[in-house]
């Protein structure tokens, strides 16, 4: 049997595939479609579910969970997704996932996953989740400790991917299964920090190729696909600051620190990259929430209940409203209307508590002269033992130059689809049935 290895390059576009010689041997790069928003977790369950978010619903990297009354992105758990996967499509194919999303609780019969180790005394260390557990300790032994710091954050580089193509390679070797799923990070960091157009880009774009290069030597038949490309993107849109001068966005105040408060406001958006869910608590409240939203510079739309369900986005879980930002725009979560009221977690690296994306996570503070040094004294404090806190993250979204989630207004900078397929243009809903076609043509030979 020849297994099947899917290959997530985050990032990758046919504009960066002149500079991959390795992934473009793979085969004839396909127009890829995405689905709105095209963020990681709407489209990797997409590509896993062949359906629009309207069926499996997840309408972005997180949104308001109204039955908590709490805004989580970044949820692992697999039960969040609905609808049939890709992991149980193919009866008796063995599955193996390294890094997709949602993989806490999956039908995958191997996985590996970020997750960090949250200590009592308030301390996080790198670490991984594993199926079967003794996985863990053998990649560990093999590869050191899955290296998170290097997978999100101001030091995210190609150590992340480095380490995940590693153990991919090592459980494709050792475990032999019909379908492995592989997530490849590396792109999606100095294209937001840098934008695509620059030496930055094609540097990533061959560093993840050379890292690819031993996987890609194993006999296996390869698919590489991507989520979106990243484009140009300068201007930061305060979507919440806007609501909030408004008088529809309300917060609270400890410790002289203003929290975003769901349950008490009329209207608050969850920010996603370029598109925003707008949550609207009394209907009475829409049209002043769209007006408000529909004014502010770098909102290209606002979709109501049809415009959401033109797009295939309207499930119950996704905003009264979806904002969709201009080509070179991008959404900001802050709500807080001065810094010196800004609540202590804004300037870490910090997915869980923040209620909206922060791509400044990829940065250490410009405008802080000694950010290196009181990050090397943080560093020293954890090394320690000792608790630390790594508050290096700025508050002014100005060095973010890249930016994703609206369709591709250009195929060009959209993603793509390589693999041993005949077609030149695919839907995202189209890419589960390609590869369990694959899988099956797999296990049909024999073992």
């Amino acid at each position: 049997m020849t297994p099947v290895v899917v290959i997530d390059v985050v990032g990758l576009t046919p504009r960066l595939l002149a500079h991959m010689p390795n992934v473009s041997a793979v085969g004839a790069a396909a127009t890829l479609r995405p689905v709105l928003p095209a963020v990681t977790c709407s489209m990797q369950a997409t590509l896993l579910t062949g359906a629009m978010p309207r069926e499996h619903g997840i309408v972005g990297n997180g949104w308001y969970f109204r039955d908590l009354g709490e805004v989580l992105l970044w949820r692992q758990h697999n039960a969040l997704v609905q609808g049939g996967q890709l992991w149980d499509a193919v009866p008796g194919l063995k599955t193996a996932n390294v890094c997709w999303w949602y993989a806490m609780g999956a039908a995958s019969d191997l996985l590996v996953t970020p997750r960090p180790i949250y200590h009592a005394d308030g301390r996080k260390s790198p670490d991984c989740y594993t199926r079967p557990p003794s996985l863990h300790d053998d990649l560990e032994a093999r590869f050191g400790t899955f290296p998170l710091f290097n997978y999100w954050g101001p030091t995210a580089g190609i150590a992340s991917s480095r380490w995940i193509v590693s153990a991919a390679r090592h459980i494709l070797r050792e475990e032999r299964p019909g379908l492995l799923m592989v997530y490849v990070p590396h792109l999606d960091y100095d294209l937001q920090r840098y934008g695509p157009d620059g030496p930055e880009a094609i540097a990533a774009a061959k560093e993840v190729d050379a890292a690819l290069a031993p996987l890609l030597a194993e006999d296996a038949t390869f698919v590489i696909l991507s989520e979106y490309g990243i484009t140009a993107a300068t201007r930061p849109v305060d979507v919440n600051r806007a609501l909030r001068r408004a008088g529809l966005l309300e917060v609270h105040t400890q410790a002289g620190m203003e929290y975003l408060d769901p349950w008490a406001s009329r209207a608050f958006a969850v920010a996603d990259h370029q598109i925003a869910h707008v949550y609207v608590r009394d209907p009475a409240d829409v049209d002043r929430a769209r007006d408000v939203v529909r004014e502010l510079p770098g909102v290209d739309e606002v979709l109501d209940g049809g415009g959401k369900a033109r797009y295939g986005l309207d499930h119950e879980r996704a905003g009264e409203l979806v904002a969709v930002a201009e080509p070179d725009a991008w959404f900001t979560y802050y709500y807080w209307l001065t810094d010196d009221r800004a609540p202590d977690f804004a300037r870490l690296v910090d997915i869980h508590r923040k209620p909206g994306y922060d791509p400044a996570e990829l940065f250490m503070d410009p405008a802080d002269p000694l950010v290196k040094v009181r990050a090397g004294l943080a560093l020293a404090r954890k090394t320690l033992g000792f608790r630390y806190l790594m508050n290096v993250v700025p508050l002014n979204p100005a060095p973010v130059r890249g930016s994703h989630g609206r369709l591709p207004d250009d195929p060009a900078d959209g993603p793509v689809l390589l693999g041993p397929f005949d077609g030149d243009a695919y839907a995202a809903t189209e890419v589960k049935d390609l590869l369990v076609t694959l899988a099956k043509e797999a296990t049909a030979q024999p073992h």
